[in-house]
């Protein structure tokens, strides 16, 4: 049967008037039938009848498999009798996960390396498994050789190619085109070991697997803020999407962790589609902005940064999206919001409980004093005055706080007076218009 090579159109006549055409876009087959648009999977796992039809049942079914959910990963459970069975009801890998870096943090003698715009994936010695416990069927010769001990690390593409990166890792046929993609590793999450002997392991298991599709992602030691801003806008201007920052001897800890800081001059953010608004002048008849929906209730709509495919065949409603923006407005809402993809790894839900329950009020005492209106930083970034009082932890704390779905707050230190405490909160303040923000 034949195909279409990457890039690559044709045309076939169907019921309608005008022919259909059929595409490849970096291993992602569509059809402008309607047939195809208005299915509700995500777009590497759509077909229809034109696109069976051209490159057979058989090149189809292998390629998108069944309507049923992605795999969950298999896991093997030895029972008291000593025999083994299969559950595939795996939960999300123990990955660790970075919080922003915050300007009051010293980076000096941290660890720095490039942040990969790829998908993020847990080698659990036998297969890759997503953030939300996913398989991603790689082949064979992809994975040979690989130890048996656990991984962290990015299937990545290049840079400026997460789409293209997805769509081939979610595929079900084993594509000649995992051909494209690296596994880079950071991280061997089952050493309880510092950061450094970790790498080190990672370095010396690649070299001894001799895969030429997976490679140890590369650190430098951090030597200040002047060279995270070079490192910065040299990875900028190649296309990435800023820097990863790991403290020197910090163990692999599982969830959010300060011992892992991301670095962007933008920030990236979720939410969920609630609806197409439809497009003006050259963008009549088609998409022209997203409504959407972040995990706390707010609604925006995010306009810009769709190619003209997507805005012919946009994502579906309920479906969730990755955007990145510039800094949050005084009531919350993000500005210059900026389509990024599709995310599949992110579990709406569970973020949208964690805001609820971050927003209630802390069962602590009162503080004994408070000024009236403390100074606030305008974007992600707020900053909150210091409280004192005879509930709290100790006699007086400075605190900042971020209105952003992963921290609500963080205890900059706690002081023995209020002098210090009012010096420290006074540091932060500078340390972030510094970085940027305006203080209100």
């Amino acid at each position: 049967m034949p195909d279409i090579d990457d890039g690559d159109s044709v045309e076939i006549q169907g019921s309608a008037a005008l022919p259909y055409v059929l595409k490849n876009t970096g291993g992602v087959y569509s059809c402008t039938c309607p047939a195809w648009r208005n299915q509700s999977a995500p777009i590497e796992r759509r077909t229809c009848k034109h696109l069976r039809g051209y490159r057979g049942e058989a090149e189809e079914t292998l390629r998108v498999g069944s309507a049923a959910p992605p795999p969950r990963a298999v896991r093997k459970v030895t029972h008291p009798d000593g025999s083994v069975s299969e559950s595939a009801d795996a939960k999300p890998p123990p990955l660790l996960l970075a919080h922003s870096w915050e300007a009051h943090i010293d980076l000096k003698g941290w660890w720095m390396s490039e942040k990969l715009d790829g998908v993020r994936a847990y080698w659990d010695g036998e297969g890759f498994v997503s953030r939300l416990g996913n398989a991603y069927r790689a082949p064979k010769w992809f994975t040979q050789g690989l130890p048996k001990t656990p991984l962290d690390g990015e299937l990545w593409c290049g840079r400026k190619l997460f789409q293209r990166t997805l769509s081939i890792v979610r595929r079900y046929d084993e594509s000649d085109d995992w051909q494209q993609v690296r596994y880079l590793v950071f991280d061997a999450p089952s050493l309880d070991t510092p950061f450094e002997a970790r790498l080190a392991e990672v370095r010396r298991a690649l070299e001894a697997a001799q895969n030429p599709h997976a490679e140890h992602h590369p650190h430098e030691l951090c030597e200040g803020i002047d060279h995270v801003k070079a490192e910065l806008d040299r990875v900028e201007s190649l296309g990435g999407e800023g820097l990863m920052m790991r403290k020197p001897g910090s163990r692999y800890q599982v969830g959010r962790s300060s011992t892992l800081l991301k670095v962007k001059r933008f920030r990236d953010a979720e939410a969920r589609i609630l609806d197409h608004l439809p497009g003006t002048g050259k963008h009549k008849g088609r998409l022209g902005a997203l409504l959407v929906e972040m995990p706390d209730g707010t609604k925006f709509s995010v306009g810009t940064g769709f190619s003209d495919a997507e805005r012919e065949q946009p994502p579906k409603r309920g479906e969730v999206i990755t955007y990145r923006y510039q800094e949050l407005s005084d009531g919350g809402v993000p500005r210059f919001p900026t389509y990024v993809g599709v995310r599949h790894d992110f579990d709406f839900d569970a973020a949208r409980s964690q805001s609820t329950s971050e927003s209630r009020p802390a069962a602590v005492g009162k503080p004994s004093a408070r000024p009236a209106e403390a100074p606030r930083a305008v974007g992600p970034d707020q900053l909150a005055d210091f409280e004192s009082g005879p509930d709290l932890p100790t006699p007086t704390q400075a605190r900042l706080s971020r209105t952003g779905t992963e921290v609500r707050s963080q205890v900059i230190e706690r002081y023995e007076s209020n002098v210090a405490a009012r010096a420290a909160f006074e540091d932060a303040k500078r340390a972030i218009a510094a970085g940027g923000y305006r203080l209100r």
